[in-house]
């Protein structure tokens, strides 16, 4: 009997030191190694794509921020988006949102579009719709008119 039961744990020991081995590569030195790797070569992109504003970071693009006063540009509505984080609007979207902003802020409606195509992005040139960030617009506002938005700085 005493046979059986060391012949037993001598079968467990190499599974625990597998299993131990596994979890520290998988689980500890490869998320290292990746985290390290992307810091190095892609920093904006690793850390979150922080926007800053006056040195101060302000939210990330990739995930939509709160707006809602008049003097700025407003996301998509929450049922619109899956996530009801999607940071992206349509270029129609921020076209109809002009009149709103002009007569809260006084910047003529030709101004914000030319500001709207200037931050224009496309998925692909040859596929998918032409979007623009609400924050990077936001942003560009508020550095195109210091004046208006000087309370926001």
């Amino acid at each position: 009997m005493k046979n059986s039961k060391t012949a037993g744990q001598s079968s467990i020991r190499p599974i625990i030191g597998m299993a131990i081995v596994s979890l520290l590569i998988c689980g500890l030195f490869f998320p290292l190694l990746i985290t390290g790797v992307a810091q190095v070569l892609l920093p904006y992109q690793a850390n979150g794509e922080v926007a800053q504003l006056n040195g101060r970071p302000i939210g990330s693009v990739l995930i939509a921020q709160n707006f809602n006063q008049t003097v700025f540009f407003y996301p998509r509505p929450s049922n619109e988006s899956a996530s009801g984080v999607d940071p992206d609007i349509t270029v129609q979207d921020a076209y109809s949102q002009v009149p709103r902003i002009s007569n809260a802020t006084g910047i003529p409606a030709a101004s914000l579009k030319q500001i709207i195509d200037l931050n224009t992005d496309y998925a692909s040139r040859l596929l998918g719709d032409p979007y623009v960030d609400v924050l990077t617009l936001n942003l560009a506002l508020i550095n195109a008119y210091p004046s208006v938005y000087s309370s926001y700085g």
